[in-house]
């Protein structure tokens, strides 16, 4: 939510959290693509509030290990994996083996914005809340579920090292290198992060987007 707070600056909206909106429900993440995990909660969370609705899906691409754990970067190694110290130990074990040069990898995020066909994009959300969310909550199927609004996907390439560093960040950041800058995203700090990472590239996109379609409402 903070990352997002400064990605989205730039936007004349109030972001607000889906506890913010009295929802607890968890979205299923089945998808099979970081685009259907995306779209699958930005539609489902925009039905259940009624307003502009923002969700990302994202994860860690690993070459050496076909692609993995990608989509399931959050659930690495199922239960054996209790938290992110856990899923980096299971990667590095796994990578024990393989030399610098393939350690190849590279973070993805895919943002979906999704909205009620017939709801406008308000900049105002107390607008949004009194005028729009009560007629539309709970609409899910048919012609008036809602609508993918925008899509943008951002990514930042860089290289699995053989131990952690850095303490500013989270998930995978303490072991993922970024050669050019010569640090572990974890080692950047947040404003400067932003500027470069796989979530600040796609939002990026989302901004220009949405700053485009506001212009036009």
């Amino acid at each position: 939510m903070r990352e997002y707070a400064e990605l989205l600056a730039g936007l004349p909206f109030k972001l607000v959290s889906l506890s913010d909106m009295g929802i607890s429900h968890t979205v299923d993440e089945t998808g099979k693509t970081f685009e259907e995990n995306a779209w699958l909660k930005a539609s489902e969370y925009a039905a259940l509030s009624g307003i502009l609705t923002l969700a990302d899906d994202s994860g860690l691409e690993v070459d050496a290990l076909g692609g993995d754990p990608g989509v399931r970067s959050a659930r690495y190694g199922g239960d054996s994996c209790h938290n992110d110290q856990d899923r980096i130990k299971l990667l590095l074990k796994n990578l024990q083996d393989v030399p610098w040069e393939k350690r190849t990898a590279r973070f993805r995020c895919v943002i979906a914005v999704a909205k009620f066909p017939d709801a406008p994009i308000y900049p105002d959300l107390c607008r949004q809340v009194e005028e729009v969310a009560p007629k539309h909550k709970g609409r899910s199927e048919g012609d008036l579920a809602p609508v993918l609004v925008t899509q943008s996907e951002g990514q930042i390439d860089g290289m699995i090292q053989y131990k952690e560093e850095g303490e500013d960040g989270f998930g995978y950041d303490p072991v993922f290198y970024i050669p050019y800058h010569d640090k572990t995203l974890a080692e950047i700090p947040l404003s400067e992060k932003n500027l470069l990472s796989h979530r600040g590239n796609a939002a990026k996109i989302t901004v220009e987007s949405l700053q485009k379609l506001i212009s036009k409402s």
